[in-house]
């Protein structure tokens, strides 16, 4: 097994064949991994996720991004999710593309869409503009820079200015050999819409796999941007996260996060509000059972005047498993007539699991209106006998109850389709 060197990260680049100046990234961002200690309950972000049991070395690199030739696929992955038919649809495995369309009519619009390295050959300029460079940056902690270093596979979407996609585009990762490093960098130039989901899912396997992955939504002036990350991997993944959204003036970026699955996941979302009128909207949806840890770190930060954000997250817990999360909206001086607003619910199905909930403000302006709220509660069993009583079975009392805790949430989400997957997924989580 290859473990995580500078060798290693040469042979990655030149068995991609790409460009010097990826490959001087990728050893920029090795030297900064190197320098950096491996997290521990000592720093603040990472005070309540303990990673003693994390054995990186043994992963190493996806070096030669082979994927499983006799991979099994889930049929419902790549399913249409929205009332419009999708007009581009990619499958990856083990970050490798297996599978690739875009309709004629998308192309003609200017949009483009392929994987990352693809990108990289060919459109040069537009990714080294802005590979982690807008968005995630190499210097955020270690598992940024071990990304920055051995990224492997992931989505391009570009989408040129003044235009409107004429349908929505969907992604899907597939981890087969348990060790993906994908990289997702979505640009909406100024006045330009579009539709994206974004999905990830693997088996459970029986020996532990990780997935350190970054995204990065850039949109610009008077331009929107909606985007479905769901996330389902098996029970023996670790999962570490970079993502970052960044709005311009006017824009609007509505952000749907679901996270069903892994065995430890860290995750740091991060909504950079940048030009006067910038919108942002987080919907977060997460269901936990067994020995699962979820540990989200959200900020929303005002950049400038005359902007909203508005975050919701909402997840349900069963078994022994743990959540965390801890959200911050940030203004920044200046940042006046600004309207945060923030909130975490908790369902607790289990005596046994354990949710934390940390909201925060760091308001460095005085012309502003911002609100934070949390809450940890169980089921309310009045409600259950009453449903019972009316010659409803239990289970399915569970789950009407679970569907009402989630339906305000779900409520945020534009897509039915979206919206079914992600029930159906908790109901077979309330076994």
């Amino acid at each position: 097994m290859t473990n995580f060197t500078k060798e290693a990260v040469k042979q990655l680049s030149a068995y991609l064949n790409e460009p010097e100046w990826m490959l001087a990234l990728r050893l920029q961002a090795f030297d900064v991994y190197e320098s950096l200690p491996m997290p521990n309950t000592q720093l603040e972000d990472w005070r309540r996720t303990d990673l003693r049991r994390l054995k990186l070395d043994e992963f190493g690199p996806s070096v030669n991004g082979d994927a499983g030739a006799d991979a099994t696929i889930p049929d419902y992955l790549g399913k249409q999710l929205t009332t419009d038919e999708a007009g581009g649809n990619m499958l990856q495995v083990d970050g490798v593309v297996k599978a690739l369309t875009l309709s004629d009519e998308l192309k003609a619009q200017g949009v483009i869409f392929c994987d990352m390295h693809t990108a990289v050959a060919q459109y040069p300029a537009l990714v080294q503009k802005h590979f982690m460079t807008e968005g995630v940056r190499i210097d955020e902690g270690k598992f940024a820079a071990l990304h920055g270093a051995f990224w492997r596979g992931g989505t391009f979407l570009y989408v040129p200015k003044n235009v409107k996609a004429a349908a929505p585009l969907h992604s899907v990762l597939w981890v087969e050999n348990g060790k993906t490093f994908t990289h997702t960098l979505v640009i909406v130039e100024e006045s330009a819409e579009v539709i994206f989901m974004d999905e990830y899912a693997s088996a459970n396997g029986q020996q532990a796999g990780i997935h350190n992955g970054v995204i990065e939504l850039l949109v610009r002036d008077n331009a929107s941007l909606i985007y479905a990350g769901l996330q389902d991997f098996g029970a023996n993944m670790w999962q570490f996260n970079h993502e970052r959204g960044r709005v311009g003036r006017d824009g609007k970026l509505d952000w749907v996060t679901s996270m069903m699955g892994t065995r430890l996941t860290k995750a740091f979302q991060t909504m950079e509000l940048d030009r006067p009128g910038a919108w942002g909207r987080m919907s977060g949806i997460f269901f936990t059972n067994g020995r699962q840890h979820l540990d989200l770190d959200t900020q929303q930060n005002h950049n400038a005047e005359d902007t909203t954000s508005d975050l919701l997250y909402k997840g349900a817990l069963k078994d022994k498993s743990r959540t965390v999360w801890q959200g911050m909206i940030k203004a920044l001086p200046g940042s006046q007539r600004i309207d945060g607003f923030q909130a975490n619910r908790n369902l607790m199905l289990d005596k046994t699991a354990r949710a934390d909930s940390i909201p925060g403000l760091e308001i460095e302006a005085d012309d502003v209106r911002c609100t934070h709220a949390s809450a940890i509660g169980k089921l309310d069993p009045e409600e259950l006998f009453y449903l019972m009583s009316r010659g409803i079975p239990r289970k399915t009392a569970v789950e009407m109850s679970v569907q009402g805790f989630f339906d305000p949430l779900m409520r945020r989400i534009p897509f039915e389709g979206i919206r079914e997957r992600i029930f159906g997924r908790i109901v077979e989580k309330l076994g």
